[in-house]
């Protein structure tokens, strides 16, 4: 029986990229992941364009499409609704831009099917990463994040933030509902949480190419980053740990 995995692609005002988007993933996805039983879920979180009316176009004219809609903004909280709701052996996640190569996916796929690791992630900080077109200043504030997280909770991975993930079923059902924050900062909750824990993550360096159209606010997805890194530091790292240990669910792990 065929391994069951949803790449969901969130979405907020991205009516011109979509289309694009979903045929090539699609089209990589009928080529290269003909091992698994895929779907592709296309996450809508308050778009105001068309993008909704787009989506129910798109799950009309490719097959293995699905569309979800959700009122209230907020990267994280598509994530979480999408994957909560999915029955996948896997679930991922990939940014609308394809700014990472899909070549990955499979990759990271195998990592958790195959391999053993509970969480796969794309890297632009590991040896072997290919970044191209990135302004020096997203690339200094992105080493910079990655030197604080590292040096606030001593984690085993680099890039936190790459819009390119798959973990498995166990990671959905234990550590996701320990996750508080629902924008930006959710990656890397997600990912200190699951570390700290002990399962284990698999980085993969990747090609990735910049997106001069990207809609991140650099300055306030920093500041809301800080934030939640000190909530984690200060108090909602141990609450999360002492929870998931009463329901036996977390690994031997590293102290802070």
């Amino acid at each position: 029986m065929s391994t069951t995995l949803d790449v969901v692609i969130p979405v907020l005002n991205e009516e011109r990229s979509l289309p694009d988007s979903i045929a090539r993933l699609h089209g990589f996805m009928s080529r290269e992941m003909a091992g698994y039983e895929w779907r592709i879920v296309i996450a809508d979180n308050g778009s105001t364009d068309s993008t909704p009316d787009v989506i129910e176009r798109l799950t009309r004219q490719f097959s293995q499409t699905a569309g979800e809609r959700l009122e209230q903004r907020g990267r994280g909280r598509a994530l979480r609704h999408a994957w909560s709701r999915s029955g996948a052996d896997l679930v991922g996640y990939m940014d609308v831009d394809l700014s990472t190569d899909l070549a990955a996916l499979p990759v990271l796929a195998r990592a958790v099917d195959e391999e053993g690791y509970d969480l796969a992630i794309a890297s632009r900080l590991r040896p072997g990463a290919v970044v191209v077109d990135r302004p020096l200043k997203r690339e200094v504030i992105s080493r910079c994040y990655s030197l604080l997280f590292r040096s606030m909770f001593f984690t085993s991975f680099a890039d936190a933030q790459c819009g390119f993930k798959v973990v498995s079923r166990r990671v959905v059902r234990e550590v996701l509902p320990l996750v508080v924050d629902l924008g930006w900062f959710f990656d890397s909750e997600l990912l200190i949480l699951a570390d700290k824990n002990g399962y284990r993550i698999k980085e993969c360096p990747v090609t990735w190419t910049d997106d001069p159209d990207t809609r991140v606010k650099i300055i306030g997805t920093a500041l809301g980053d800080l934030r939640g890194l000190l909530r984690l530091r200060f108090g909602g790292l141990r609450r999360a740990s002492r929870a998931l240990a009463a329901r036996g669910s977390s690994r031997p792990s590293t102290p802070l």
